[in-house]
């Protein structure tokens, strides 16, 4: 990532002094980029802080409110802020205080709050004049060590005064509280941790560096969020995100059965994933028992009836209890005691955001200065290092100071055993300072000092006093060296330190760490023969049975039958549409009776410009051919088309100009591929040379095609016998057989032009031959 000192060394200035336009917009916009990943929106790995973040915690330990003074008004530190920090909007800024207090956003809130700070259900925090604000005792942490030279001071925005570049962070606050931004070309997804699971961690690395993956873990093995819930991923994927720094947590509520009176049982809600709240959850429920017509559609999709039928048959009743002792109490009331507890719970949570995912995406500023992705190994390892440099810089700070209070106390000392002399040098002297210097060979501080000093001072009792006072500073400053000496004694005492701190401000875990499926509701399906007929114009139904007598179907005036397919009920009928896209129904889910059917579109989501052009419907192991007119094509499973989303998903690549054919099947007999091109050609190559993409993609040359043919038919074949339809003379459709000897000449490579069947036959397709099956039976 370039920096500005990077972007500053463009040479694209031109003698002239000028500045291309698009050079300038680059250059801009690279600044633009810099200052909003590095001012704005990442955190730093040290601190855990965003600017605003820092700048007003500082302001507020500026201001001396600590926790135990009297909190003030929120509008009085926000313009502290934004006067000397952070010229910015007040909203965004009060906006940021607000949410360091909120003991729902945050693990551990770093500000006291007094008055309206909202709620999880979505409520705004009052204006910034009602409420009040002070840190809080965990803060400290923060803030503390800030006036013992720890970190580097900067020039504010308009250089009248100096800021912290960073804090001198006690704990790696960018774990225990996370962080959530968007930047230019970046995002950061932190999930807040447990600080005593996070301290362990931190000594577990100090100790010894090269920890494994295992063991690290093992420590730290999940995040902790501030509302609880069930955390329902396996310890090896949990693993896995830590290792890469990005993944998904599969998070759900928590709950408890309330056992009443006669039998009956309510489910109660105590405890809510991230981004779930109450008011959302009963939202839901509305919107699933009153479901609204989607946009685009004339009636309710076939899922949000059976969904709607679902929920009314098993729920009674909702109700949200939360209140001042219950954050959260959202209770649940079944329709029957007789209802399993298991699918009540399931429904809800597979229809709710009582279960959900939360993103992980460990990026932040390292110590380098530059924005990236971090596993925690490297987080970890980052903030130790932070931390010794700051505990090495408080340390030599201290060291300054007592070794200029052993000087001091030395040139005291040095007076009173010459008191008599120093007394006449300063009746006697005009410039006694001089004369203190050459006289008792003091320093300059040391003469300063005796001159500004009260005579009470010179007393034996503080005589006394600076001795004593001297022998601890000595044995101070002796400590303090070998701290600055020896790498493993500071180790020691920033693992002591971090243990202190976790044992006053640590707690017990709030979010269960217990893997599970994700909750779903199959509806049992009978498998039982089926037929899906399909019509030209797109409308799907479903006949059960095989050997459906299609001169019996009806269809709508204008439409004809494009296709059946016999199946069992708990296949999928498939389609792609004309841009590449796969979409995937179940059969169980297509309407059946007497009727039409549905337009197909009603059930999925086929995106503008496209229309279905291809259709199969069958087991999931059933493998295909799929073709284009421009001859490219490739064989896959049904399964490999199937999609969770209405919406499809992208599995031709189709070339511009290029259309797709129809989607054919093989069989098990099949060995060879015949493609028929629209001038007559003819080749049949071996099903060995096609390529399999189970993925999907552009496939490779079937067959060479001559400038204006394309290809006109493909067909799996046993390489016996196969037919080809043509138009004889007057337009009537006749059957062309070629087996043995005369297919023969047709066997060739893959990509081959193959061969003219014949110059007088107009081609229109291929078929399978036929063999009626003889019945011996008397």
């Amino acid at each position: 990532m370039q920096t500005t000192d990077d972007l500053m060394s463009l040479d694209d200035d031109r003698d002239d002094g000028q500045v291309l336009l698009s050079q300038y917009a680059e250059r801009a916009y690279l600044d633009y980029a810099v200052s909003v990943v590095k001012g704005r929106a990442l955190p730093d790995v040290a601190d855990g802080q965003k600017p605003v973040q820092r700048r007003i915690l500082y302001s507020m330990h500026e201001m001396g409110l600590t926790h135990n003074t009297k909190p003030v008004k929120s509008a009085r530190v926000v313009g502290d802020v934004l006067g000397k920090f952070h010229p910015h909007g007040d909203s965004s800024a009060y906006e940021a205080l607000v949410r360091q207090a909120q003991n729902f956003s945050l693990r551990y809130p770093l500000i006291d709050g007094q008055g309206n700070f909202g709620s999880r259900d979505g409520d705004g925090a009052a204006a910034m004049r009602y409420t009040e604000v002070r840190l809080s005792p965990i803060a400290a942490l923060l803030l503390d060590e800030l006036d013992m030279g720890t970190v580097d001071f900067i020039p504010n925005y308009d250089g009248s005064m100096d800021e912290p570049a960073l804090l001198p962070a006690r704990l790696p606050f960018v774990l225990l509280n996370g962080a959530s931004g968007i930047a230019v070309g970046m995002a950061t997804e932190i999930p807040s941790h447990n600080l005593t699971e996070v301290a362990s961690a931190a000594v577990a690395i100090l100790k010894k560096p090269n920890i494994s993956d295992e063991d690290l873990c093992a420590i730290l093995p999940a995040p902790d969020f501030p509302g609880g819930g069930q955390i329902t991923n396996s310890l090896d994927d949990i693993r896995t995100m830590y290792a890469t720094g990005r993944g998904s947590i599969k998070v759900r509520a928590r709950w408890t059965i309330e056992e009443l009176a006669r039998g009956q049982w309510q489910l109660v809600v105590n405890e809510l994933p991230p981004n779930a709240s109450s008011q959302k959850v009963l939202e839901e429920i509305e919107e699933l028992s009153n479901p609204k017509i989607k946009t685009g559609k004339k009636a309710l999709l076939p899922e949000q009836q059976n969904t709607k039928a679902l929920l009314l048959s098993m729920l009674d009743g909702v109700r949200d209890e939360s209140g001042k002792d219950a954050p959260v109490r959202l209770v649940f009331e079944p329709k029957s005691k007789n209802i399993s507890v298991d699918d009540f719970t399931n429904m809800l949570l597979s229809n709710t955001s009582l279960e959900g995912s939360v993103s992980l995406n460990l990026v932040m500023v390292g110590r380098d200065g530059r924005p990236c992705q971090k596993g925690l190994r490297q987080i970890l390892t980052e903030w130790v290092s932070y931390r010794q440099d700051v505990v090495r810089r408080r340390t030599a700070f201290r060291a300054q100071k007592v070794a200029d209070r052993i000087h001091i106390l030395e040139g005291r000392e040095q007076v009173l055993l010459n008191i008599d002399e120093v007394i006449r040098i300063i009746r006697e002297s005009d410039e006694p300072k001089p004369a203190l210097i050459s006289a008792l060979g003091l320093s300059d501080r040391q003469a300063e000092d005796i001159l500004e000093i009260r005579l009470r001072q010179l007393a034996r009792l503080e005589a006394i006093k600076i001795e004593q006072e001297l022998m601890s500073l000595r044995e101070e400053l002796m400590g303090l060296n070998e701290l600055l000496a020896d790498e493993s004694v500071l180790k020691r005492l920033i693992i002591k330190e971090i243990e202190a701190d976790a044992k006053k401000f640590g707690d017990s875990r709030r979010t269960l760490l217990q893997e599970a499926q994700k909750a779903s509701l199959e509806v049992a399906v009978v498998d039982e023969p089926v037929t899906v007929i399909v019509s030209q114009k797109g409308w799907v139904r479903v006949r059960t049975g095989h050997g459906v007598d299609v001169t019996a179907l009806t269809f709508k005036q204008g439409d004809d039958l494009h296709a059946i397919y016999p199946c069992r009920s708990i296949n999928h009928l498939y389609a792609i549409d004309s841009k590449g896209r796969a979409y995937s129904v179940p059969v169980s889910a297509l309407p059946g009776g007497r009727g039409d059917g549905v337009p197909l579109p009603t059930l999925i989501d086929v995106q503008d410009g496209a229309r279905i052009v291809a259709y199969f419907a069958g087991a999931d192991d059933v493998r295909l051919v799929i073709a284009t007119e421009q001859g490219m094509g490739f064989s896959c499973k049904t399964l490999d088309l199937q999609s969770r989303v209405k919406a499809g998903k992208s599995f031709v690549n189709l070339a511009a100009g290029d259309e797709l054919l129809k989607v054919t099947p093989m069989s098990e007999q099949d060995l060879y591929l015949a493609c028929l091109s629209s001038d007559g050609r003819l080749l049949n190559f071996s099903l060995v040379e096609l390529k399999e993409l189970s993925s999907g993609g552009k496939g490779v040359i079937l067959i060479g095609l001559d400038d204006n043919a394309t290809l006109l038919d493909v067909l799996p074949n046993d390489g016996i016998a196969l037919l080809v339809q043509h138009t004889a003379r007057g337009g009537k459709a006749q059957d062309l057989r070629l087996s043995g000897g005369n297919l023969q000449p047709f066997v060739g490579g893959r990509a081959k032009k193959g061969k003219v069947i014949d110059v007088k036959l107009k081609v229109a397709g291929l078929s399978r031959v036929v063999i009626p099956t003889l019945n011996l039976s008397p």
